[in-house]
């Protein structure tokens, strides 16, 4: 047993220096391989230092050309700057002398200037002196001062132009005294033709009827009340006079002629008239001859077998009913020119409800709620552009007149019919058209002054009554206002006879009980 432990203990020492004497020749190859790969990694550590050395030497030389060659740039700046620097210093230094020598110029001027003043009021001086001598000697001679001749004088220039005054003033009357046979002939005439009964009637007067002449003291009212309320509501003159069971409403517009003559029917049949009563049932009549225009438009339209129009357009169509073309009615006239332009239309081959269309609506221009300073037919066009209807309709309508260029087919359809609707005999006549238009100008007039707010004109446009703010016009400023307008009449118009301006002034004071 002692011998295998022995022999046990020297096979584990074998063992144990084998191990050793193995891990020593190891690690002597593994320390030759470091040095090996350590030499080589210095070999190659020197080869790349000495690279890195030649390129960072040839980067400091090119970053040393590119900045020599800067400095130069910027030197030959710096030189050219201080060149031009030196050139304006120069032109500056001659324009300082240049304003050296004129302010020298300008103030030898003025020197002279100074001294040529002086020697003008010494010779001012001098001639006043001389004037007053002269005149002084004058006032010897003469015997008389200055003064006292200024006012002989003004006297006597006085007495001549008075002299004069009154030599024009015979010739002006013996010169109208040999005109006036004339003239009353011509103011005759334009009287006839204002008063021609056939029209006279149909475009400015309507008849209301009454069942009892106890009526009309009602309607007049206490000290004329009533009657004043209803003219100043409707812009109608109502006359109440003799003739039985009859009362005339009297104005060129057929709208308030209508408003007035509704009015009347209704106040009289409920009784009650007085002034608040008789502007409430005016303001309701109002809305109830809107809402008939309204309804003859469109009646119209679906007689005609047009379609489509806006509601605008059918408004103006039934304003028609209360309009006339130099006499003639103004919707009869349209429909009638709207049937002619569509049988011609249909003889041509044209569209004929596009013709028919536009012969409802050629004269819609003399219809509009403002009247701008434009031609009918122009404002007609425009109407119907605002409203979006066709061009070619647009252009016959603008076109009927000639005042724009025709260039549609139906265009000259329209300027034909409403030809034959006119010349019809007997249709119109002119003087209606200038009756009406005079009295509109009369009332347009009026209004352009400041502070009126309604204008009428009655009586055949021999008066203008003139409804201003009494807020804003004074009662002395409605007396000066009521010779303005008519200094301005008698200058501007043309008119027969004379124009009675009437400017009223009311002044309200209204509360409630409650």
């Amino acid at each position: 047993m002692p011998s295998i432990a022995i022999q046990m203990i020297a096979g584990v020492g074998a063992l144990l220096l084998g191990i050793i004497i193995t891990a020593t020749i190891l690690r002597n190859a593994v320390t030759r391989k470091a040095k090996e790969k350590l030499t080589l990694a210095e070999a190659e550590g020197e080869a790349l230092k000495k690279e890195k050395l030649l390129q960072a030497k040839e980067k400091f030389l090119q970053l040393k050309t590119e900045h020599d060659k800067s400095v130069n740039e910027r030197n030959n700046q710096v030189l050219q700057a201080e060149t031009r620097a030196k050139q304006k210093e120069q032109s500056l230094n001659q324009k300082l002398e240049d304003t050296k020598r004129k302010d020298q110029e300008l103030e030898k001027r003025k020197k002279d200037l100074e001294v040529q003043l002086e020697l003008n009021k010494a010779k001012e001086d001098a001639i006043e002196k001389l004037h007053r001598s002269k005149v002084e000697q004058l006032e010897i001679v003469a015997g008389i001062s200055a003064d006292a001749a200024k006012v002989e004088l003004v006297e006597s220039l006085k007495a001549e132009a008075r002299t004069d005054a009154m030599s024009f003033i015979k010739e002006i009357m013996d010169e109208a005294k040999m005109t006036a046979s004339k003239e009353a002939k011509r103011i005759v005439i334009q009287t006839i033709q204002r008063v021609a009964t056939e029209h006279a009637i149909e475009n400015s007067v309507s008849v209301f009827h009454i069942e009892s002449d106890e009526m009309k003291g009602r309607i007049i009212g206490r000290e004329g009340r009533n009657i004043r309320t209803l003219e100043a509501a409707t812009g109608i003159e109502i006359i109440v006079d003799d003739t039985p069971e009859a009362i005339i409403l009297s104005g060129f517009d057929p709208i308030r002629r209508e408003i007035a003559r509704l009015a009347l029917h209704q106040l009289v049949t409920d009784g009650r008239i007085h002034p608040a009563r008789i502007e409430e049932v005016v303001e309701k009549v109002k809305k109830q001859v809107e809402e008939e225009i309204i309804e003859t438009g469109k009646r119209t339209t679906i007689d005609l077998g047009i379609h489509g129009l806006h509601p605008e357009l059918i408004r103006m169509v039934g304003r028609m009913k209360y309009r006339s073309s130099y006499g003639q009615n103004l919707l009869q006239h349209s429909r009638e020119v709207a049937n002619l332009c569509a049988i011609m239309a249909g003889e041509l081959g044209l569209d004929v409800k596009a013709a028919k269309r536009a012969g409802l609506l050629h004269d819609i221009g003399k219809v509009p709620d403002d009247q701008p300073e434009l031609p009918h037919a122009i404002l007609g066009m425009k109407l119907a552009e605002k409203f979006k209807e066709r061009p070619d309709i647009c252009n016959a309508i603008g076109a009927h007149h000639d005042e724009v260029e025709m260039n549609s087919m139906i265009s000259p359809i329209i300027q034909v019919c409403d030809a034959i609707s006119g010349a019809r005999p007997g249709a119109r006549r002119e003087i209606v058209e200038q009756y009406i238009k005079r009295l509109k100008d009369l009332e347009a007039l009026a209004l352009s002054y400041p502070g009126v707010d309604k204008t009428y004109a009655i009586q055949a446009g021999r008066e203008l009554r003139v409804i201003v703010q009494s807020e804003k016009i004074s009662d002395k400023d409605a007396e000066k206002l009521s010779t303005d307008i008519s200094m301005k009449i008698q200058t501007e118009m043309t008119y027969p006879g004379q124009v009675k301006v009437t400017v009223i002034r009311e002044t309200r004071a209204v509360s409630y009980a409650k």
